[in-house]
């Protein structure tokens, strides 16, 4: 899977749309669509904090470990 794919599991798994992940992290919900959509890929400072928000490693979001 690649992260757009991850992220959107991820952010579903918790019951939030784009707009309420956004603000709890304080991202842009744009941003976030961007992501889910493979438009945009999130900086290393960006991942840092979705990986903790997720309770997940960088590798899980970037698909590189299950």
């Amino acid at each position: 899977m690649e992260f757009k794919d991850i992220l959107k599991e991820l952010r579903l798994e918790k019951g939030l749309t784009q707009e309420e992940l956004a603000k709890q992290l304080n991202f842009s919900m744009s941003v976030v669509n961007k992501w889910e959509n493979g438009k945009k890929n999130p900086s290393v400072d960006s991942l840092k904090i979705l990986a903790k928000y997720f309770g997940v490693t960088i590798d899980y979001l970037l698909g590189i470990e299950r």
